[in-house]
């Protein structure tokens, strides 16, 4: 995305929040993570020791910001603001009772405007197919667009007990 969107955002429900999480612990960052990355095989932070996302936690380049709704917590979206002036959105989702809501296209907006508001000049985020469905019609219907297509192939650690995406399920 290379520029704000023009647009008027859509609302959050009168219920709903979206709070910064600085000083983000290491436990609450693995339930954000775990919760919502869990039935899209979420892995690659699981995999990192504790050292290491306090580590990044701590980086004053890196922001934390949790949804909540009825007091609880919905979702999350980490920010990555690079030294060349862009953004990255690295990780934004819904938790599994959050989704179906009609608050992803609000949630992915304050997240939009959020990057945009700091001193960005590019925004970027990546999504593959073990991805919610409507990820990538939902990031381009937010005014991203595709860049780049390009075909991994990632050994998830199975002994972590995610269940793999069913289009990644060999037939």
């Amino acid at each position: 995305m290379e520029h704000p969107p023009a647009d008027t955002p859509a609302a959050l429900p009168p219920d709903a929040a979206v709070v910064p999480v600085p000083g983000c612990t290491v436990g609450f960052y693995r339930y954000l993570y775990d919760t919502v990355g869990r039935d899209y095989c979420w892995w690659l932070r699981r995999t990192v020791p504790d050292a290491k996302i306090a580590s990044i936690l701590r980086d004053p380049a890196v922001s934390i910001y949790a949804l909540y709704r009825g007091g609880e917590p919905a979702g999350f979206y980490e920010l990555e603001r690079r030294w060349d002036g862009t953004t990255n959105l690295s990780y934004f989702g819904l938790m599994p009772h959050a989704i179906g809501q009609h608050m992803g296209r609000a949630f992915l907006r304050h997240a939009i405007d959020t990057a945009w508001a700091n001193s960005c000049n590019l925004l970027t985020v990546n999504t593959c197919t073990a991805d919610h469905p409507r990820a990538l019609p939902n990031y381009i219907a937010a005014g991203f667009r595709v860049v780049r297509r390009v075909r991994e192939e990632w050994p998830v650690p199975t002994n972590l007990g995610l269940r793999l995406p069913a289009p990644l399920r060999a037939g």
